[in-house]
């Protein structure tokens, strides 16, 4: 979600829901041989569609329930919560990194009053509920169980997801709050609960979706995911919680998210592969001899990195293709699909946009005959020749890292972080090169105005600043009067206390959340709480250890871009330009920081990238340590209006105005304007993907700051 890195929503984001890969022969379909009558077009028996879902939240839990109702009148047959940053990172919409975040990337849930109104007049027992959380998801799946039980319904048959891969979260997303260890401990307190208690509920639902739109390869995509399964499954099965004859219990209910990118053809063929591996790792690794339990249960959104912001409208061809990739081969068929939408790299999508995304859905499932065959590709040498190289080199790439210790020790020796971006840099010389081509981007670039973006103001939804302040007022509210009429919950400091007492020990910590979650507390007091136990985790980078992807030579552009630095570096008398890359704020989306990075490392920078999740205040505190030259600020959750002019402020105050501050992110046209007039000197969006370029334009900016002569040397 997909998680979602727009003014807020999802790019992202995700979730997946209970699906399977169904084998040949095991549902309806034709029945007939080749050499028979195909059956009357009106007598053929249809699979049964997949779940339909839009990735949805924002604002407030009002505004959200009023959403979630209104799609599911659209014919939407699943709900997938989006959760705001402070929700997935475990803080209260007043802490101080919260600033600017609260409800643009997904629905702000403080606190159980917050998930009633969510959930209001949506029976829960009847939903297939899907929640994009991780770091926090016991903490949310409480909640919606508390919820549920004051519906009155019987818990033993809530369906849903909770997403719960904090793997990827340290690769990828961004939204990790604990060390490996204690997220995994989390998790798998979590596995072991719902096995016993919401045993149609699936706990985890292992994400290569992120891994994708970090860089991944299919090949990497495949292994590092089922790396975290095995973390995690090892990690249940060594935690003696779950009977060793109820393993098969907890196979069956861990789900995969996955993505789906335009090469359709290689997708549908890693969807088989994936397939393949998780049989076999079930069979062999953990004996597991019901066929049932090995099925590869998986949910898509199809790609969101490949969305551009330059012609957007050929976004709506591309995610089709995507969409055929999970679809098309009944074989590797997902049974929930949720699509983006065409506008998600200009900003928030209206619901007008994510029902277009939906009728396509429903176009293909309803009125094509795409359900009434079996597998189509079955028997294509081409497509199985695919297969077995994918599931050869996936093997093996798993294998190294069972070598190295598992998924868990790949995270904290940064193996895994610098493949990705290492891989993501690759890709985006390709693109620079032109030899991977974008259309709209770096080949047929000229285009017919759009009516469709004619109105930027209108193209995109916005959140109205004023949710923040409100949300937050309604929080103070809550921790006010918890105690008083009509809720009249016990006081939560002996809740929190069991809570830390449980995490100091070695009980199961889902009862004593599902404590604190009657009494009451909130998000952030309930991370904090755990804080204090388990301490917080800064995962690694990868830019360090990222080898070049992009070549120096003679006659280069960034061979050019090198003399620049150089020689800027020499009129300012200094060995090397310094260039701090800062993420203010809960954004955890560092792909494009990371390249930026590792570009300005190339061109000859010497580069200080601490990762996410700082403040204004520590980002010039940082600055002005380092003696920087330029401040490169990432952001993609739509906060830039509040901390890039934050970071400003605290910088002309310090007497630092000689300091260039770029902006980067998904940043609608009139918010760029707005922040040039406040002093940033360069605002660059997604449709700007020459990175070598922007490095050169950061060189100008230096110059121009300094009052050097600019320099004839091309870009």
């Amino acid at each position: 979600m997909t998680e979602r890195r727009t003014v807020p929503a999802a790019q992202g984001a995700p979730v997946s829901q209970e699906t399977k890969t169904r084998k040949h022969g095991e549902g309806p379909g034709d029945t007939g041989t080749g050499t028979e009558r195909p059956a009357p077009r009106a007598r053929r028996e249809r699979d049964r569609p997949w779940l339909m879902r839009t990735y949805a939240g924002h604002s407030t839990a009002e505004a959200s329930n009023e959403l979630y109702r209104r799609n599911l009148a659209k014919g939407q047959t699943g709900l997938s919560v989006a959760f705001d940053l402070p929700t997935q990172t475990g803080y209260d919409a007043d802490h101080v990194l919260a600033r600017g975040e609260v409800g643009r990337v997904g629905v702000p849930v403080a606190h159980l009053g917050d998930m009633r109104r969510l959930f209001q007049d949506i029976p829960l027992e009847q939903m297939n509920t899907s929640m994009t959380i991780n770091a926090t998801a016991m903490w949310l799946l409480a909640l919606y169980q508390v919820v549920a039980e004051e519906q009155g319904a019987d818990v033993t048959k809530l369906q849903g997801t909770t997403q719960n891969d904090i793997v990827k979260e340290y690769l990828s997303r961004g939204t990790h709050v604990f060390p490996p260890g204690p997220s995994l401990r989390l998790t798998t307190d979590m596995i072991a609960y719902t096995v016993s208690h919401l045993p149609k509920w699936n706990p985890i639902n292992i994400c290569s979706y992120h891994l994708q739109e970090a860089g991944a390869t299919p090949v990497q995509e495949i292994a590092y995911a089922m790396s975290t399964a095995i973390a995690v499954l090892d990690a249940v099965r060594d935690s003696g919680q779950v009977p060793p004859e109820r393993m098969g219990d907890v196979v069956g209910r861990i789900s995969f998210f996955v993505n789906a990118g335009v090469r359709f053809v290689e997708e549908m063929c890693k969807m088989r592969a994936f397939g393949r591996i998780w049989d076999r790792i079930t069979l062999e690794r953990y004996g597991i001899q019901d066929p049932r339990h090995r099925r590869f249960r998986y949910g898509v959104q199809v790609n969101s990195l490949g969305l551009t912001e330059a012609q957007p409208e050929n976004n709506v061809q591309r995610i089709v293709l995507e969409m055929l990739a999970v679809t098309l081969s009944k074989d590797a068929r997902a049974r929930a699909v949720q699509l983006p939408a065409w506008n998600e790299a200009l900003g928030l999508p209206r619901p007008w946009d994510q029902q277009w995304s939906l009728r396509i859905q429903q176009v293909l499932a309803h009125e094509s005959d795409l359900l009434e065959y079996e597998d189509i590709f079955e028997g294509s040498h081409v497509i199985e020749a695919k297969v077995a190289k994918l599931v050869e080199e996936s093997l093996a790439e798993i294998e190294r890292i069972q070598e190295m210790g598992g998924a868990m020790a790949a995270v904290e020796s940064g193996y895994l972080k610098s493949q990705l971006v290492s891989s993501h840099a690759e890709r985006r010389a390709r693109i620079e090169s032109g030899q991977e081509k974008i259309v709209g981007v770096n080949i047929f670039e000229t285009t017919e105005r759009s009516p469709l973006t004619a109105d930027l103001d209108t193209a995109i939804q916005t959140v109205d600043p004023a949710v923040e302040a409100r949300v937050i007022a309604a929080l103070q509210h809550w921790r006010d009067t918890r105690y008083q009429p009509p809720f009249n919950h016990p006081r939560p400091c002996k809740a929190l206390e069991k809570l830390k007492e449980a995490a100091k020990g070695t009980d199961n910590l889902m009862e004593a959340t599902l404590e604190c979650a009657r009494a009451g507390v909130t998000t952030g007091e309930w991370a904090g709480a755990l804080r204090e136990v388990f301490g917080e985790f800064r995962a690694p980078t990868g830019v360090s250890s990222a080898p070049v992807a992009v070549t120096a030579a003679e006659g280069s552009a960034l061979h050019d871009v090198r003399r620049k630095v150089d020689a800027t570096a020499r009129d300012l008398g200094v060995g090397k330009l310094r260039f701090l890359v800062g993420k203010p704020g809960l954004d955890g989306h560092s792909n494009g920081a990371e390249q930026i990075a590792v570009r300005a490392r190339d061109a000859g920078f010497e580069v200080v990238y601490q990762g996410i999740r700082l403040t204004p205040e520590q980002i010039v505190d940082a600055a002005l340590a380092e003696d920087v030259h330029a401040v490169g600020l990432s952001i993609l959750s739509g906060s830039h209006a509040q901390l890039v002019p934050d970071v400003l402020e605290r910088l002309r105050v310090a007497g630092a105005t000689d300091i260039p501050v770029i902006a980067g992110g998904i940043i609608p046209g009139g918010d760029a304007e707005q922040l040039r007039a406040a002093g940033v000197a360069a605002v660059f969006t997604p449709k700007d993907f020459d990175i070598t370029g922007i490095i050169g334009r950061i060189v100008d900016e230096i110059r121009t700051a300094n009052k050097l002569d600019p320099l004839e040397v091309p870009a």
